[in-house]
């Protein structure tokens, strides 16, 4: 399976969550802020910056709301899926 349908495979599971710059770009695709994700999930605000830079991972309940919210995400807003592929030089 090619990379692309990897990451679109882990985008369906129910936890399992994108690579946090793509977490970062389907939020910013819906034009939502980190707070609103925060209102939505139950968390502060602090959490998703730290979700979205790598730094930490949502543990259980919040875990699954959030993959829920950024597979919903994903059906609406699919090029923000999509990891972008580091440049090379």
């Amino acid at each position: 399976m090619s990379d692309p349908l990897r990451r679109i495979d882990a985008l369906v599971e129910e936890d399992t969550l994108p690579t946090p710059p793509v977490r970062q770009q389907l939020r910013l695709a819906a034009g939502l802020t980190q707070t609103e994700v925060a209102e939505a999930i139950g968390v502060k605000r602090l959490a998703v910056a730290r979700w979205e830079a790598g730094l930490a991972q949502p543990h259980r309940g919040n875990r699954r709301a959030y993959a829920h919210l950024l597979r919903r995400l994903a059906t609406k807003h699919p090029d923000a899926a999509i990891e972008e592929a580091p440049d090379e030089g």
